[in-house]
């Protein structure tokens, strides 16, 4: 282990440590993959949706008294014409007979998953939060609130499905968002999923119902900013919040699950007229701007940040990709979404960028050749008084909406150089997928980087000494008995070329990938795109399949027969991974970039457009 390293391994554990309690955010278990000590707490069973008991829990009695900290000076929406943003979609030119045939035989393929999949979820798990794919089995993983049936609203509209979209809003207007029998309430993930699912769904419906259930969501969620310094309480305890127990945020938390509320809020205040939901976010993200140049990597923030003390800056590790990846989606779609009448998303986005194509963004050795990027983490400390940096090349399935975010971002922005390195980045993912056996790319790698962006020979015997090193079984002198280990590791680990190790083999359904192939195809037209796109769509259908809908795999390196399954289908796979899917092979104009930005969770929102 480097110098470097050992003295970080203090710092690291107590990381892991602390954070033990964000061990379940939006894009999943995610804690486990950063490594940070071999002896990584575990509470991922006991997650923010573990039960409590079986009695329900109101806080209707909460919502109806006047709030225990109230806001002194409320910040207003900005007034004025929005600006005129540059272009984000590309003008597509007129499509022969065969390319509109292929187009919608794939469009149709993946509408036939959705309906197969919901139908299942109709007559299986109906209000429920998913479906067990496997056994037709229900569960409540988020609050209990029908996260499938709500996360889908937008895409069964979509999809032009709408006897179930209405049969579906019906169902959801009764659904009481005061009461739970959960012990906590993940307010990030009952942002993206609930309010963003409503809001998306009025702005291409224009049913009222649907506004009325974002507010009923968007009142709920903001008892949970009824704190001293108004920051929220990101793993909200419903039950203490019924009995009118004073809150303080937490001292720990997740910089993706504070930071990613500027959409729907901001949204939210623009539907209402009420500014309070707009008042709440900028209070953190202008705290956020406040030390965004203070941090130990200026220009970034850590993926643990201290709400409690609105410590923004201390801990050591930065990353684009898990527990911190939506922060940073949001600042060019925020910029977006109020037609630049608030600069400061566009100058936080940029100052962000400039420091993570720096640090974060690497070219990874391939046996191709081929020029692509990746987005790794990046651990700071300190020697001899000075800040030293160490990058982990690490391919996280989650991060592969980076290609997609750095693209829209350099449109908006202007900026040639992010549309370039996103397009290299989601480049990086495509190769991810055709390199593996089955076609799909697993959760978590590790890659050789290259020693120069410009230059990058494929050297076999390279790539099988880092396996090696990487394995933990060290080097020796003898370079044939080293390379001999690496082919038994290479074998044993099943790591195609170009694959160091692959500690989580997982596939769980997710949409980042596919988000940013069709946030490119759109950007650029690339003509390969919906080839690479399909191919896909192929392998993830063909594997994941049962016999009710599709499942979340366990090891996507088998080779031959059927990959284990996880019986799990969270509701992204409708929301967010079909959905994407199915605009791939659709009509430019079906949700164009110009007119809408997505949420998190694919949830398409209105932009102000002159």
């Amino acid at each position: 282990m480097p110098p470097l390293a050992r003295r970080w391994g203090a710092a690291l554990l107590i990381a892991c440590v602390t954070c033990f309690m964000l061990f379940t955010s939006h894009r999943n278990l995610e804690l486990a993959r950063l490594n940070f000590s071999s002896s990584s707490s575990s509470s991922a069973d006991a997650g923010p949706d573990s039960d409590w008991g079986s009695t329900p829990v109101s806080i209707r009695d909460r919502l109806q008294k006047p709030p225990q900290y109230p806001v002194t000076k409320m910040r207003q929406l900005p007034t004025g014409p929005p600006s005129r943003l540059p272009t984000v979609q590309t003008t597509f030119g007129p499509e022969s007979d065969n390319d509109r045939k292929v187009r919608l035989e794939r469009q149709a393929a993946v509408k036939d998953a959705f309906l197969r999949c919901w139908s299942s979820y109709r007559t299986k798990a109906w209000m429920s939060d998913e479906l067990e794919p496997v056994n037709g089995g229900r569960k409540d993983t988020f609050g209990g609130w029908g996260a499938t049936l709500v996360d889908s609203l937008d895409t069964l509209w979509i999809m032009g499905l709408k006897d179930q979209f209405y049969e579906a809003v019906a169902a959801a207007a009764n659904i009481s968002f005061e009461t739970t029998s959960r012990a906590e309430i993940n307010v990030f993930e009952t942002n993206i999923r609930y309010l963003g699912g409503f809001l998306a769904a009025y702005d291409l419906s224009g049913d009222k119902r649907l506004l009325q259930k974002a507010k009923e969501v968007g009142e709920v969620l903001y008892l949970a900013f009824d704190t001293p310094n108004r920051m929220p309480q990101t793993r909200w305890n419903f039950h203490d919040a019924s009995r009118g127990e004073r809150q303080v945020a937490h001292d720990a938390v997740l910089l993706a699950e504070i930071g990613s509320f500027s959409l729907e809020f901001i949204r939210l205040s623009m539907l209402t007229g009420d500014p309070k939901w707009f008042d709440a976010v900028q209070n953190i993200m202008e705290a956020l701007q406040k030390q965004q140049q203070k941090t130990r990597l200026p220009g970034m923030w850590p993926v643990v940040v201290d709400a409690r003390r609105m410590d923004f800056g201390r801990h050591n590790h930065y990353t684009l990709g898990a527990m911190a990846d939506s922060l940073y989606e949001y600042l060019p779609k925020t910029h977006a979404l109020v037609g630049g009448l608030l600069p400061m998303y566009a100058d936080m986005y940029n100052a962000a960028m400039d420091t993570a194509i720096r640090y974060n963004l690497f070219r990874p050795m391939v046996p191709d050749q081929k020029n692509i990027l990746m987005a790794g983490m990046v651990l700071v400390g300190s020697e001899n008084g000075k800040r030293v940096t160490q990058l982990r090349p690490e391919g996280q399935h989650l991060a592969c909406f980076t290609g997609g975010m750095l693209a829209l971002g350099g449109k908006l922005v202007q900026n040639d150089t992010h549309l370039q390195k996103g397009e290299q980045l989601m480049d990086g993912c495509v190769w991810a997928y055709k390199s593996m056996p089955l076609g799909i790319m697993p959760e978590v790698f590790h890659v050789l980087p290259c020693d120069s962006t410009d230059h990058c020979p494929w050297d076999e015997e390279k790539w099988k000494l880092a396996v090696v090193e990487e394995a933990g079984w060290g080097l020796s002198d003898n370079k044939e008995n080293d390379l001999h280990k690496a082919n038994r590791i290479i074998n044993h680990k099943r790591l195609p070329q170009g694959f160091v190790s692959i500690p989580d083999a997982r596939y769980i359904l997710r949409p980042e990938a596919i988000e940013s192939v069709f946030l490119l195809y759109r950007m650029t037209g690339r003509r390969d795109l919906p080839d690479s796109a399909w191919a896909m769509f192929q392998a993830i259908d063909s594997n994941t399949r049962t016999e009710l809908a599709n499942s979340a795999l366990l090891d996507v390196t088998v080779k031959g027969g059927k990959p284990p399954m996880i019986h799990s289908m969270e509701s992204f796979w409708l929301g967010e991974t079909l959905k994407y899917f199915y605009l791939m092979f659709s009509e430019p104009d079906l949700i164009n970039l110009d007119n809408f930005v997505f949420n998190t969770e694919a949830h398409p929102f209105k932009r102000l457009i002159p």
